[in-house]
């Protein structure tokens, strides 16, 4: 019998690392786990702080083509799990018959979705009516985008206490390439052409949405918009919401949860760790 691999493609503003539960879980069950980084992207979240000009030049088309290549390389057609961006080329991909099945955990918006105007008071990046971040993390001048600590529990890991949160950003959180906030449509820019999931192929996999309720940077109402985009086909398309879980929900407390949920969808679909 066959391994039936995973592969995890991490979000904006996490290091791979941030799949190091999920990888280790997955493994339990007897799937392949694969946590590839961004191109250039260095292998501790140490390095990436210190240095991350080799992630300068990522945007949604490198990343795309990038984890495009990976998932493709294996003699058995892996299960595509990716988060935030992640999600979003994690639907391209599978609608691109591109893997045998995705799941996509509050994946940035794809196609025409437009992410709703944030709470007042809380900077997200492509909004005009949130606090403004510090200089040193403005679209307009920096190639890299960081989140303070502080920005990190505001609207990324806003239902976990102020010392989670920091244990979370220490351990995982990283400066983003200015380039990719901008094709993901941020800072009045407009969105790539990449951006899009073919959301009428009747003949690809699996697809499941996962969505968090309490989700402050990719709203549930962005994920149930794209659940909606998937009506008219005829694939399986699922979704799953959380409630009172935020951005970090694959990360924080309850990320077992999440893990154990898609665990179980999959194999209610026949995806299973070995194959013959």
């Amino acid at each position: 019998m066959n391994r039936t691999p995973v592969v995890f493609i991490h979000g904006a503003w996490l290091h791979a690392l941030s799949w190091e539960s999920w990888a280790e879980r997955f493994a339990s069950r007897g799937f392949l786990a694969f946590t590839p980084g961004w191109p250039g992207e260095p292998l501790t979240v140490g390095e990436m702080r210190r240095s991350s000009e080799g992630l300068t030049d990522v945007g949604l088309d490198l990343l795309t083509d990038h984890y495009a290549k990976i998932v493709d390389s294996f003699d058995i057609a892996p299960v595509i799990i990716g988060h935030s961006v992640g999600g979003l080329i994690a639907q391209h991909l599978i609608g691109a018959n591109i893997g045998q099945a995705a799941v996509a955990i509050a994946p940035a918006p794809v196609n025409d979705i437009v992410l709703p105007a944030p709470p007042t008071g809380l900077w997200i990046p492509g909004h005009a009516d949130g606090d403004a971040p510090p200089a040193s993390g403005t679209l307009a001048f920096d190639p890299l985008v960081s989140l303070s600590a502080e920005q990190f529990h505001r609207f990324v890991a806003n239902t976990v206490t102020e010392e989670e949160s920091a244990r979370l950003y220490d351990r995982y959180v990283v400066p983003m390439p200015r380039r990719l906030l901008a094709d993901l449509g941020c800072a009045d820019s407009p969105r790539s052409p990449r951006a899009v999931a073919d959301v009428g192929n009747a003949d690809r996999g699996p697809l499941l949405l996962i969505s968090g309720q309490e989700d402050l940077l990719v709203p549930d109402a962005a994920t149930r918009a794209a659940y909606k985009q998937y009506g008219d086909s005829m694939a399986v398309t699922d979704l799953k919401q959380f409630a009172d879980r935020a951005h970090s929900l694959i990360i924080d407390n309850g990320w077992r949860f999440v893990a154990d949920y898609v665990l179980g969808w999959l194999d209610e679909h026949g995806l299973r760790a070995h194959s013959l």
